[in-house]
């Protein structure tokens, strides 16, 4: 994988551009340096507009004028905040390939060639210039002649000496002219073939790209994905920053996606000019006004982003996306800066897409779509992703510590099935006595599928919880969590808890959303066995040939 950091200091971006190809990579950098510049030309432009306003002494008419024209902008702004999710509904986000090839012609000129130096007619001794005038005198007296046909020859000499020296000089400049020409012309050339060489790299790369996107290549989906957001046209003063991962066993897109801060979204509704102050007055959005629009702005932006990924999806490589919205803010207590995660949610492609966006009320949709959140999401109030993005092992299957009894290279998805079970029982003894809970064992899974059963002491969240583990490798479907569900309901938990090595379908997830089911896949377990101070790993595709060769 490549990464370029790009950062423009004037608008205060920052970003990561990451990829598996360099130059995809880099011409993808360059495309949001030239948005960012532009971005920032028009910023500037604004603030000289705004500063010539400012001192300019203009008449009350003009200042009217100028506060109608001020609330018009602000009234556009805020249409535009309300109508974040109509505004991609008439676009096809699809990613045009052909669109990203550099067709671009070699812009810089040909050297002109120079053209040669005239030289002079070279001087002929039979031109009447150079022939004596006799005159009778001359021709009585000998000596006479003589010294005029002498002087005659000598205007010869001395003319032929000088075009002999500027022919010299003229062919030397030439020649020199030429030589000039001709290395710029060889560098003309050299630039020529560099910029046809990287254009053809350049695009050879983006075919590629594109060949690995329709083959399924998880990375090459990633950046798919993330040309697709990139392409999403939002205000300038909403932050466009957003990670991606892609579990290509079960076909699901983690999103982590950083929302507008409340400071990021404008509030101002109106600019009237009180000719009797000789001042502008800002009218803003109430408290309730403005924290309602925010709310619907963050509900809207989330549809949005998923419709906008399963649109583009040529290839249907998404079943499932799930989406964290993060809003950056600072924390009153500490008045450090704090990044938290306020609402999240998860959708199957099939469901989503039966769902009208033109008539929805966002917050209505999202709460259907069983989506997590505060009900005033103003509040920042944060909230635990429904999947988060790991991003210390992107992979899946990196070592971790391995437990004591473990050695190092067990694989917990190859080890025998009983031992897994006995190992997740005595991990969740560990988890629930720090509590005062109590976790009783029952034997390997000869009791209607339970196996452990857990009693937490509190009051509010505690109870009965039912414990099932699952040594899979292959992605766990819907009816294992039908069973998990059918056990907590017939042992009367409170609560029902799915462990497995592997991860979950989009259809597991779905069923499990409003029941009290908790799905922790590997990732979840390896990080609750390094809570507890434990060492494991998990590798499926080794799991796969170690069981088969076993079998």
């Amino acid at each position: 994988m490549y990464e370029v950091e790009i950062r423009h200091d004037g608008l205060n971006k920052y970003r990561v551009i990451k990829g598996s190809d360099l130059y995809v990579v880099n011409q993808k950098a360059e495309m949001q340096e030239r948005a960012w510049e532009e971005m920032w030309e028009r910023k500037q432009e604004q603030d000289a507009k705004k500063q010539e306003r400012e001192r300019a002494a203009l008449k009350k008419e003009e200042k009217k004028s100028l506060a109608e024209q001020l609330t018009k902008e602000a009234v556009e702004q805020i249409e535009t905040i309300e109508n974040i999710l109509k505004h991609t509904l008439d676009i096809d986000d699809k990613i045009d390939w052909d669109s990203l090839k550099d067709k671009s012609k070699f812009t810089k000129p040909k050297p002109k060639k120079v053209e040669p130096l005239k030289i002079p007619i070279e001087p002929n001794k039979s031109d009447i210039k150079y022939q004596p005038k006799l005159g009778l005198i001359d021709k009585l007296i000998s000596s006479k002649k003589e010294q005029k046909i002498e002087a005659s020859n000598k205007l010869y000499q001395l003319d032929y000496e000088q075009w002999e020296n500027e022919k010299l000089k003229i062919e030397n400049s030439n020649e020199e002219n030429n030589n000039k020409y001709e290395e710029k012309l060889k560098k003309w050339k050299d630039a020529e073939k560099k910029f046809l060489k990287e254009q053809k790299e350049k695009n050879e790369a983006i075919e590629t790209q594109k060949e690995n996107y329709l083959r399924g290549v998880p990375s090459s989906i990633i950046e798919y994905c993330d040309m697709v957001l990139s392409n999403s046209n939002y205000p300038e003063s909403f932050p466009k920053e957003y990670d991606l991962d892609y579990n290509e066993l079960n076909k699901t897109l983690i999103v982590d996606y950083l929302l507008p801060a409340l400071g990021q979204v404008p509030s101002l509704k109106e600019v009237k000019y009180v000719q009797t102050k000789d001042e502008f007055k800002e009218i803003h959005l109430s408290d309730s006004a403005f924290n309602k629009m925010f709310d619907d702005l963050l509900y809207q932006i989330t549809l949005r982003t998923i419709h906008e990924l399963y649109e583009a999806d040529d290839i249907n490589s998404i079943d499932s996306v799930v989406f964290n919205g993060w809003v950056k803010s600072i924390d009153k207590g500490t008045g450090k800066e704090i990044t938290a995660c306020i609402l999240s949610i998860q959708t199957v492609k099939s469901e989503f897409e039966e769902i009208n966006l033109a008539l929805v009320d966002p917050k209505v949709c999202f709460k259907n779509l069983k989506g997590v959140g505060s009900s005033k999401l103003h509040s920042l109030a944060p909230i635990a992703p429904i999947i988060k993005i790991n991003k210390e092992d992107e992979r899946f299957v990196s070592s971790y510590d391995v437990a004591e009894t473990l050695d190092e290279s067990t694989n917990l998805a190859a080890m025998d099935w009983q031992d897994f079970e006995h190992l997740i029982r005595e991990l969740f003894e560990k988890e629930f006595n720090q509590s005062g809970g109590e976790v009783k064992i029952t034997q390997a899974s000869k009791d209607g599928g339970v196996d452990a059963v857990a009693f937490d002491p509190d009051p509010i969240r505690g109870g009965k919880i039912v414990i099932q583990a699952k040594r899979y490798t292959n992605v766990v479907g819907v009816s294992a969590v039908r069973d998990l569900y059918g056990t907590v309901m017939n042992e009367g938990a409170t609560k029902g808890i799915l462990v497995s090595t592997a991860d979950y379908g989009p259809d597991a997830y779905n069923f499990a959303k409003d029941k009290p089911l908790t799905l922790l896949n590997g990732n979840n377990l390896l990080h609750l066995l390094q809570k507890h101070g434990h060492k494991a790993k998990i590798d499926l595709k080794e799991a796969k040939k170690i069981l088969s060769d076993n079998q």
